[in-house]
């Protein structure tokens, strides 16, 4: 399956990323290329939604640790939300829920 990647403006300080698919190592790369740009511009706020996302590997996981890293590098911020069970599971046996800013909300398995 492919990975869908809608960016959106909620105003001039927030970039919203909506996520469709499989964050694996086929699609890592495009989501790499798309995010990491935003998480460059100071006083930026990126919120990726992940509703729609039903699969991520640890390449998936390389590129939000890339991200986090990025964010604390220029002064950026990353919010996920949204997730679906299965992946949530994945950020937390990793430790990643203790350093990322994860929406407590997580949905059910797809």
């Amino acid at each position: 399956m492919n990975l869908t990647i809608d960016v959106s403006h909620k105003d001039n300080n927030v970039t919203y990323l909506t996520l469709a698919g499989e964050v694996d190592a086929f699609t890592a790369p495009k989501l790499k290329d798309t995010i990491l740009p935003l998480t460059k511009e100071e006083g930026q706020t990126v919120e990726v939604d992940f509703e729609q996302v039903n699969y991520m590997d640890s390449t998936g996981l390389g590129v939000f640790i890339s991200a986090l890293k990025s964010t604390k590098e220029h002064g950026t911020e990353l919010r996920l939300l949204h997730m679906q069970e299965r992946v949530y599971r994945l950020f937390k046996i990793t430790g990643l829920t203790e350093i990322m800013n994860i929406d407590s909300t997580v949905q059910g398995g797809m």
